[in-house]
C-alpha cells in the first residue's frame, strides 16, 4: 500500500514546474560532493576515492606457445618468460590529452633507450640512415597501408594526393595539431604557431606515431592498451616501475617472448613471430576469438603454417587496478593453456653440416673465379664459364653490401685510414656534384649514350630516386609509356637528363605537391629549379648514391684495395694477426691476396660480399616416406631478432644483395637444365618416339628447325649415336632436341602445341607442375609453354624450385610414388599425448616398365660414374643441370641425385645460383654423402675453409 502511494506521489512531483530546477540542482550538489570528498565517476565501475579506487577489468592470459624440435627431440624453438610494457589511453578528451599522452609515450622511449632496448613497432614507415622518412612496404602492401592510415576501405577509393602520399606527408598527417599533435606552439596563444614535428627527433616521432596508431587501433575497446615494447632488460624495467608515478597508464607485464636455437641454420624453415598485424587479426578472428590486436602470431615458416596448432588457449582473470592503471590485485577465472608441441622430420646436425658444406664450396668456386683485373668485359666470344670477377668488384662489395660501415669513416675518432679515404670522397664528392648540376643546366646537355659510364650511372640514380615511393616527384602511373620522349629517354637514350624532366613537367607527370613550391603558379622553369635543388640537396647525403661515388673512386684508384682492407681491421671485421696486417701495411703483401686469403678462410664470407655465387640450396628427402630431412638455404638469418620486431636489422636484411630472407630451396624458381632429361626420356618412350634401343646420331647441331639451330654443349665435336641411357649419361643435348621434335610431330608436321602438351603430360606425372607439399612458403612451379625443342634439355620457359626437383628425384630414386613432401613428423599436446602422426601423403604413382626404371637408373649411375664420384666408396646415381639464365652471367649449377644406387635410402638434390658448372652442385651432393654415410672425417669435410672446385670427369652438363 505504501508503495503504490509512493508511486503516485512521485509521479505526481515529476510533473510539476520545480523539475527542472530541482534536478539541476541535484547534479549541482552531486558534483560538488565528488569534488570535496575527492572523488571519480567511472563508468560501470566502483564510485571510490582515488586512494582506494579499484577498477574491475577482465583480463586475457597468454596461453604459451608450443614448442618446435627436429626428429630427434633436438629443441629448435621454445619461449622464456620477458617483461613488456603496455600503454593504455586513460587520458580524458580535452586540449591537453594530446600533449600528455604525447609527452608520455616519449618518456617511455627515452628510458629505453637508455637502457639499449626501443619500441615494437608495426608502423610502415621508418628513418633510414640518411635520416629520411622511408616506407617499409611497397606496391600493394603500400596502398593498403595508405587506405588504412585515411580510412577507406578500398584504396580504390583514395584520393590522387592521398594514393601518392610520400612517407614525410604521411608523418606531417599525424603531427598536425588536428591529429596527434606532436610538435609544439611558438606562441601558445595562437593556435596558427603551431610547428609540426617540432621539438622531436625523427627517430622519436615515427616512434610516438606507432605507439598512437596502435591505440588507435583499438580505441573501442576501453582499458584494453597496446604493447609498445617487447622482450626489455632488467634496467628499462626498473626505470619505468621507478617513473611509474609519472607515466600514467603504462604498465610493465610479464609475458613469454620466442627465442631459437641455431637460428641461422633453421630460420628459413620455422621462419618467426611477430605482432599480430589488423589483416592477420581479421582472418584469424573470424574462425577464433581468442585472437586479440595485442598477440604474437607466426609470421613465416613452420610458425605461421602450424599457428592453429602451436598457439596456446588464453586464461582469464579479474584485475583490479588503481585510476593510473597500477595492478592492486588479481584473480585467476580461467587456467590459460600450452599449444601444441611440433616436431619436424628435419635432423639438426645434418641440417647444421649442410649449411657449412654449401658455404664452403660455394667459396672455393669465388676463390677460383676472382682475378687481379679492374674490368671484366664479356663479348659474344666469351663462355660464361669463364666469366671472371675483377678484384675490384670485390673491393666495392665491402662498401656496397655494407660490410664497412660509411658513417664510421666519417666520425672524428675514426682511425688515420678512414679519415683519409673520407677526405678524398668529400673532395670527390664535390667535383661529381658540381659536373651534374652542370650537365643539368646545359644548354648543349648531352644525350644519355654519349655521357661517360660513370654520369650515366649518377643519372639513371637520379631518376629512379625521383619515381621511388618515397620520393615520387616523377608519378610514374601519370607517364605515358608509349611516348615517344619517353622512349627515347628510356630504350633510345637519345636526349638529355634536362630534356627529359623538362618534358615530364610539361607533360605534368610532375607531383608538384612534393615539391613545396612557394607559389601554386610556378612556371616551367620554377619547377625544374625547384626539382634540381630538392634532388642534389637529398642525394648530398644518401647513401646509396655516394657509394655509386666510392665505385669510381674505386675504379680510378682514388682509393686503393689496401685501404679498404685496413679499414676492415680499424672496424675489427676481420680476425688477423698483427704480423698479417703489418705486411698488408708495408706492400709485404698485396691488398689482392690479403682479400683471397680473406675469403679462403671464410673471414668473409660469400653472403657479405654478395657477389655471383652467393647463395644455394640443398634439400635431402627420405626417398621411402617423403620426409624431408634436411632444407638448407645459404645465406640465411637470425630469427630471434625478427622475433622481437628489430625493424633495423629487418632493414639490413631487405638491403643485403645476398638476399638473405629469401628462401633459395623453396622459393628460387629457375631453369632445370639437364636434370630434366630423364622425364625427356620418360615422355620419348612413353609416347613410343624413341625406344630403349633406338640411336640418335648427335653431330654437335641440331638444325631441322630452320632458322634456328641448336647446339649441342661438346659443339664443335659430336657424340655420335646414342640410345636413350647413353643420352643422359652423356647429357647429349642433340639427342634430346631429336626426341623434342618427335613429340611435336603432328602426321609429318611440326606442331609447336602439341609437343608442348606432351611435354606439360610428363612434367606433371612427376609432381613438377605442382608445388611440393612442404609446409612452409613454396613458388608456384612453370612448366614450359613454349619451344618443345629446347624445353626438352630444360630450357625454353621450365622454373622450378630445389624441392620441387628434389620430389621428382624422389620419385625416380623410388621407382614412381610420387609424395607431397612433408616437414612435419609428430604433434603433442602439453599433457605429451600424440596428436598428429603424420606421414607424406602420396600424390600418385608414375607406372613405367621396369626396363624404363633401369635405363634411367644406369643412365643416372653412369653421370656420376664421369663425374667426381670415381674414388668414393659409396654407389651413388646423380643428374646434372647446368643452367643458362642471362648470357652475361654464369650459369646455375644444378644436381639431382640419390643413393645407395641399389636398394635407395635418400635423395639429395642441390642449386647454386650462378655456381658456373654442374660439378660444382655433384661436389657439394658427394660432401653431403660422405658426411651422411661417414665416409670421410669430419673435421676434414668442416673445416671451416674454402673448398676449390674440382675438375674431374667430363667436362658439360
Amino acid at each position: 500500500m505504501f508503495f503504490e502511494r509512493f508511486k503516485e506521489d512521485f509521479i505526481n512531483f515529476m510533473k510539476s514546474r520545480m523539475l527542472i530546477p530541482i534536478c539541476l540542482f541535484l547534479c549541482i550538489g552531486v558534483v560538488l560532493i565528488f569534488r570535496i570528498f575527492n572523488l571519480q565517476i567511472i563508468k560501470g565501475e566502483e564510485y571510490v576515492s582515488n586512494y582506494e579506487l579499484k577498477i574491475i577489468r577482465e583480463k586475457s592470459i597468454d596461453g604459451i606457445r608450443g614448442n618446435i624440435y627436429d626428429r630427434n627431440g633436438v629443441l629448435l624453438a621454445y619461449n622464456v618468460l620477458s617483461y613488456d610494457v603496455n600503454i593504455e589511453d586513460i587520458f580524458e578528451s580535452g586540449k591537453s590529452k594530446n600533449s600528455q599522452l604525447n609527452n608520455t609515450i616519449y618518456e617511455v622511449y627515452k628510458l629505453l633507450e637508455k637502457n639499449g632496448d626501443d619500441f615494437t613497432m608495426d608502423f610502415k614507415i621508418g628513418v633510414n640512415e640518411d635520416d629520411e622518412y622511408y616506407f617499409l612496404v611497397e606496391g600493394t602492401q603500400l596502398q593498403r597501408f595508405l587506405a588504412d592510415i585515411y580510412g577507406h576501405a578500398k584504396a580504390s577509393d583514395m584520393s590522387y594526393n592521398e594514393k601518392n602520399s610520400t612517407p614525410e606527408d604521411v608523418i606531417n598527417y599525424f603531427c598536425d595539431r588536428k591529429k596527434y599533435a606532436i610538435g609544439y606552439y611558438e606562441n601558445p596563444n595562437d593556435r596558427n604557431s603551431f610547428v609540426v614535428g617540432g621539438g622531436y627527433t625523427k627517430n622519436e616521432i615515427v616512434r610516438i606515431i606507432s605507439v598512437r596508431y596502435a591505440l588507435s587501433l583499438i580505441r573501442y575497446q576501453k582499458y584494453m592498451g597496446t604493447t609498445i615494447a617487447s622482450d626489455i632488460s632488467e634496467k628499462s624495467v626498473a626505470s619505468i616501475l621507478e617513473h611509474e608515478d609519472t607515466l600514467p597508464g603504462v604498465s610493465i607485464n610479464q609475458k613469454s617472448v620466442r627465442r631459437y636455437n641455431d637460428p641461422l641454420y633453421f630460420s628459413q624453415i620455422i621462419g618467426y613471430t611477430g605482432m599480430i598485424s589488423q589483416e592477420e587479426y581479421d582472418e584469424y578472428y573470424e574462425n577464433d576469438n581468442d585472437y586479440s590486436l595485442n598477440d604474437y602470431v607466426g609470421k613465416t615458416g613452420i610458425e605461421y603454417s602450424q599457428e592453429h596448432y602451436l598457439k596456446g588457449i588464453k586464461g582469464k582473470e579479474t584485475v583490479y587496478v588503481d585510476v593510473r592503471g597500477k595492478v592492486l590485485d588479481s584473480t585467476k577465472t580461467k587456467e590459460e593453456k600450452t599449444g601444441n608441441d611440433v616436431y619436424l622430420t628435419i635432423d639438426h646436425d645434418l641440417q647444421i653440416s649442410i649449411y657449412h658444406l654449401l658455404e664452403q664450396r660455394i667459396a672455393g668456386i669465388l676463390v677460383s673465379k676472382i682475378d687481379n683485373i679492374k674490368e671484366f668485359t664479356m663479348t659474344e666470344n666469351t663462355k660464361q664459364a669463364d666469366i671472371k670477377i675483377p678484384i675490384d668488384d670485390v673491393y666495392f662489395q665491402l662498401i656496397n653490401n655494407n660490410i664497412i660501415d660509411l658513417n664510421h669513416i666519417s666520425k672524428p675518432y675514426a682511425s688515420e685510414t678512414e679519415q683519409s679515404v673520407y677526405n678524398a670522397f668529400l673532395s670527390r664528392q664535390e667535383d661529381v656534384f658540381a659536373e651534374i648540376r652542370n650537365q643539368l643546366y646545359d644548354n648543349n646537355a648531352k644525350a644519355y649514350r654519349d655521357l661517360p659510364k660513370e654520369y650515366q650511372i649518377y643519372q639513371s640514380f637520379i631518376v629512379n630516386y625521383l619515381y621511388s615511393d618515397n620520393v615520387k616527384i616523377i608519378d610514374k602511373e601519370l607517364i605515358d609509356t608509349e611516348d615517344e620522349m619517353y622512349k627515347a629517354w628510356t630504350t633510345e637514350e637519345t636526349i638529355s637528363l634536362k630534356d627529359y624532366l623538362t618534358y615530364c613537367i610539361n607533360m605534368n607527370w610532375i607531383n608538384v605537391n612534393s615539391l613545396d613550391l612557394p607559389s601554386k603558379y610556378a612556371d616551367t622553369q620554377e619547377i625544374y629549379d625547384r626539382i634540381v635543388d630538392i634532388t642534389l640537396e637529398k642525394l648530398l647525403n644518401n647513401k646509396e648514391f655516394s657509394k655509386k661515388i666510392y665505385k669510381f673512386m674505386i675504379a680510378g684508384n682514388y682509393i686503393s684495395g689496401r685501404d679498404l682492407c685496413i679499414i676492415l681491421y680499424d672496424q675489427n671485421l676481420i680476425d688477423v694477426s698483427d704480423s698479417e696486417i703489418s705486411a698488408l701495411k708495408s706492400g709485404g703483401i698485396s691488398s689482392y691476396v690479403f682479400m683471397l686469403d680473406l675469403i679462403k678462410n671464410l673471414k668473409i664470407t660469400p653472403a657479405q660480399l654478395a657477389l655471383e655465387p652467393c647463395s644455394g640450396s640443398c634439400v635431402i628427402t627420405d626417398v621411402n616416406s617423403g620426409d624431408v630431412i634436411a632444407l638448407v638455404s645459404y645465406p640465411s638469418y637470425d630469427n630471434n631478432r625478427l622475433a622481437n620486431s628489430d625493424n633495423y636489422y629487418l632493414a639490413q636484411l631487405n638491403n643485403d644483395y645476398s638476399r638473405p630472407l629469401w628462401n633459395y630451396a623453396t622459393q628460387n624458381k629457375n631453369a632445370p637444365g639437364s636434370t630434366f632429361k630423364l622425364i625427356s626420356s620418360v615422355a620419348g618412350l612413353s609416347e613410343g618416339v624413341i625406344d630403349l634401343d633406338t640411336p640418335i646420331q648427335c653431330k654437335g647441331i641440331f638444325d631441322k628447325l630452320i632458322g634456328s639451330p641448336h647446339k649441342c654443349w661438346i659443339y664443335p665435336g659430336a657424340h655420335g649415336n646414342l640410345t636413350v641411357e647413353d643420352g643422359i649419361a652423356n647429357s647429349c643435348n642433340c639427342f634430346f632436341y631429336e626426341v623434342g621434335y618427335r613429340l611435336a610431330n603432328d602426321n609429318g608436321h611440326y606442331n609447336e602445341q602439341l609437343g608442348m602438351e606432351k611435354i606439360y603430360k610428363y612434367a606433371d606425372m612427376f609432381g613438377l607442375s605442382e608445388k611440393s607439399g612442404v609446409e612452409i612458403s613454396e613458388s608456384d612451379p612453370q612448366v614450359s609453354d613454349k619451344q618443345p625443342v629446347p624445353s626438352m634439355i630444360g630450357q625454353g620457359t621450365h622454373a622450378y624450385t630445389t624441392v620441387g626437383l628434389s620430389r621428382y628425384v624422389t620419385a625416380v630414386a623410388n621407382r614412381g610414388t610420387v609424395y607431397n613432401l612433408t616437414l612435419i613428423d609428430k604433434i603433442y599436446d602439453s599433457d605429451g599425448a600424440m596428436i598428429l602422426d603424420n606421414s607424406a601423403t602420396v600424390r600418385n604413382y608414375v607406372d613405367l616398365d621396369p626396363s624404363v626404371w633401369n635405363a634411367l637408373q644406369r643412365g643416372m649411375r653412369k653421370v656420376v660414374e664421369r663425374k667426381v664420384y670415381y674414388d668414393y666408396d659409396l654407389e651413388v646415381a646423380g643428374k646434372t643441370g647446368t643452367a643458362q639464365e642471362a648470357w652475361n652471367e654464369a650459369c646455375h649449377a644444378i644436381f639431382i641425385s640419390y643413393a645407395p644406387y641399389v636398394n635407395p635410402e635418400i635423395s639429395v638434390t642441390v642449386k647454386i645460383m650462378n655456381g658456373y658448372d654442374s660439378n660444382n652442385a655433384a661436389q657439394v651432393a658427394k660432401d653431403v654423402y660422405a658426411y651422411y654415410y661417414g665416409l670421410y672425417d669430419t673435421d676434414e669435410l668442416l673445416n671451416g675453409e674454402a673448398n676449390t672446385p674440382l675438375n674431374n670427369g667430363q667436362a658439360g652438363d
